[in-house]
């Protein structure tokens, strides 16, 4: 069994868990291209993937694996390397741009539209149309009778897989 000595309490060991998770699944991905390259025999052929995107899964469960790696990330590293490596991997280049200058302007985490980080999220798939899918993202922000929530619409593109778009 894995001792994580610097992990003071379960919720840090759950953290760096969480986030010894993503890396892997960033790793296996990113393995993923050189196996599907590999030559195939006609018994062996796999059918086309759905047209639902690279990834297979509904674009709002991407979403909800790039916000709960991202949130993790962010939390155990400070906005280190795996967050950026998150933000390469699942968002288009134009809205990285978009979100550097955002940032700058803002001076806060354009992926999360604050400058510290929630307790949870949730994340509810809406609409599509023209080869795109809405969602809607929901982000505690505090606990209690009263929790305090912030809500942003994510757009994510049918055919990449990828996020495009993130908005209060």
């Amino acid at each position: 069994m894995l001792q994580l000595r610097n992990a003071q309490g379960p919720r840090a060991r759950r953290l760096i868990g969480r986030t010894l998770l993503a890396s892997a699944l960033l790793t296996a991905v990113a393995a993923l291209p050189a196996a599907a390259a590999a030559p195939q025999t006609p018994a062996t052929a796999a059918a086309p993937a759905p047209a639902r995107g690279e990834t297979g899964a509904p674009a709002y469960q991407q979403v909800a694996h790039f916000y709960g790696a991202y949130i993790d990330a962010v939390t155990a590293e400070n906005g280190g390397r795996l967050a950026t490596d998150l933000r390469n991997f699942y968002l288009t280049r134009q809205l990285r741009e978009q979100l550097n200058t955002w940032e700058q302007r803002n001076h806060a985490d354009g992926v999360l539209r604050a400058q510290n980080t929630p307790l949870a999220f949730r994340v509810t798939p809406g609409d599509s149309a023209a080869d795109h899918t809405w969602s809607t993202v929901r982000l505690t922000w505090s606990t209690g009778k009263h929790p305090t929530y912030s809500y942003l619409t994510v757009r994510s593109d049918l055919r990449s897989g990828k996020i495009s778009g993130i908005g209060d």
